[in-house]
């Protein structure tokens, strides 16, 4: 009886420790419980637990959207769609299926997709066994007991930060029966940001347990998520990694920082991260490259191979987005994780005024000619609050953060920086100046987090410097610089100010709130993200 209530003990002291390991905001906090519910009784059982009041109070029923019973009602997020489809030639005949289409594609029914898509690679047959299991074409992946030998990597001699066919038979594997030909038909999307399948495609049924039969140089114990990243100089590329990975996080149940990073790149190169802070929200030690693990036979007891930035049809990048819809609680929820992880102030309105951020380029092209006259116009517009700012590298990633939550209007040319919008409170509107012909980046980033977007409407008010010049396209309208008609930019703003004030989100944090103390004057501040001419 005594050793029964002390297991008992310990499996709610271990539950209660899961709890306040998984540091979510409390508003996301019944979603995890719904996940979870033994830590979810813990909790109420446990007088010192933070969450007990909350369980009380909290729709129990509420849930992500992936799990297998949550209802319509109560899931996390109702994307908004206008009703406008095109029959013919599409699958989307009407409004059910516009919303139904967004909500699997963009949404928390493409992580259920991807679930239902997890299948036994590897199956263990004995305990201290491996398992392997992955989603379709090897998109994500997650293993036990796993086994790389890496003592012919020789990342000092190469350039290629996704060098495949690495490995021979038995480099990588462990003790489990493999089913070679569910293996073998995940190889179709094989491509160094699309898939796993080239560093899994010679897994292995070993004859003995690597770790317990000590063949490994080094074991790492900590749970591990092995990540291939996009570009690190880039927000809008960076953020595709960061998305995927709290997508990971999802698919696994699993939210500590309590674990390892290992940067999966085969080369000796150095990677250029611009928005290292934001590696805190998802581990609390250093990222470890491969190159550190060269030479070496490397086991994970427990690893997951994440979603991948450049997926066919993932998200956000290569994702054919059903137009017309936007509010997808992935991208809404990615919002609350990172401000609440990295200590991020949420944005308390100000009764009647409109913070509004303009974003200065600093670069050959895409400049505003006229800046200076657009910013003086909007100050004379008593509503607005406008902060000036260039984002390059002499202010920190979270400083910059901090500024893009607190913009009711972010406004700015086309590029990376205009990704800032995925911190935008929720009333928020970005206004891309003018997007260059590339017209569905960043509506398309705006529909996912919820936020109204708008562009430059009236092409006979705006004046472009030359034809362009781009390197090897020619005349490009991203390679050149640009003058707004002053008037017709006020009228944008003043729609964009319109918009948030009678917001239902807006209106109602300001009956709740008290705002802070603020001044009407100008400020001229610098912070990181857009110092590449991309295409």
């Amino acid at each position: 009886m005594v050793l029964l209530l002390l297991l008992v003990i310990a499996v709610s002291v271990g539950q209660a420790n899961m709890i306040y390991d998984v540091n979510l905001p409390a508003e996301l906090m019944p979603y995890w419980f719904h996940t979870n519910p033994k830590a979810a009784e813990a909790c109420k059982q446990d007088e010192q637990c933070a969450y007990a009041e909350l369980l009380k109070t909290s729709n129990a029923s509420v849930c992500w959207g992936y799990e297998d019973d949550c209802t319509e009602d109560h899931q996390y997020s109702h994307p908004k769609c206008d009703g406008q489809f095109i029959s013919k030639g599409s699958s989307i005949h009407n409004k059910v299926d516009q919303v139904s289409t967004f909500y699997k594609t963009a949404d928390f029914g493409y992580v259920k997709k991807k679930m239902e898509s997890l299948t036994v690679v590897c199956q263990p047959e004995h305990e201290g066994d491996s398992i392997l299991t992955c989603a379709e074409h090897t998109r994500y992946c997650r293993a036990t007991n796993i086994y790389f030998d890496l003592t012919k990597l020789n990342s000092k001699s190469r350039k290629t930060r996704y060098q495949e066919n690495i490995f021979a038979k038995g480099d990588v594997g462990g003790r489990c029966k493999l089913k070679k030909n569910v293996l073998r038909n995940m190889g179709s999307h094989k491509s160094p940001l699309q898939s796993w399948y080239a560093e899994l495609e010679m897994y292995t049924s070993l004859d003995y347990l690597p770790i317990q039969d000590g063949r490994c140089d080094i074991v790492i114990d900590k749970p591990t998520f092995i990540v291939k990243l996009d570009a690190g100089v880039s927000l809008y590329h960076h953020f595709c990694d960061f998305i995927n990975l709290y997508q990971s996080m999802h698919m696994n149940n699993s939210f500590s920082t309590d674990v390892t990073i290992v940067m999966w790149d085969t080369s000796s190169w150095d990677y250029a991260d611009f928005f290292v802070d934001t590696w805190r929200a998802f581990t609390d030690y250093n990222i470890v490259h491969l190159r550190q693990l060269d030479g070496k036979k490397v086991c994970f007891k427990d690893v997951v191979f994440p979603l991948l930035a450049r997926m066919r049809y993932g998200l956000y990048y290569n994702m054919p987005l059903v137009h017309g819809c936007n509010g997808s609680g992935v991208f809404h929820s990615f919002n609350r994780f990172l401000l609440h992880r990295l200590e991020i102030k949420r944005n308390i309105p100000i009764p009647g005024k409109v913070r509004v951020t303009v974003l200065q380029r600093n670069t050959r092209y895409r400049n505003v000619l006229n800046q200076v006259a657009l910013v003086e116009a909007l100050e004379r517009d008593a509503q607005l609050l406008v902060t000036l700012v260039e984002y390059n590298t002499s202010v920190p990633f979270l400083d910059q953060m901090q500024q893009s939550q607190m913009s009711d209007v972010f406004i700015g040319m086309h590029g990376s920086g205009l990704a800032h919008l995925l911190f935008q409170p929720d009333w928020g509107v970005l206004f891309e100046l003018y997007n260059c012909g590339d017209s569905y980046c960043y509506s398309d980033l705006s529909n996912l987090r919820g936020v109204k977007y708008m562009t430059w409407e009236d092409e006979s008010k705006v004046t472009q410097q030359d034809k362009g010049h781009h390197p090897t396209l020619g005349a490009h309208q991203k390679f050149t610089n640009y003058e707004f008609d002053v008037d017709e930019f006020v009228r944008m703003v003043n729609k964009a100010k319109l918009y948030v004030l009678s917001h239902p989100t807006y209106v109602a944090a300001v009956a709740t709130a008290q705002p802070p103390t603020t001044h009407g004057e100008r400020e001229q501040t610098t912070a990181d993200v857009d110092n590449k001419d991309e295409l």
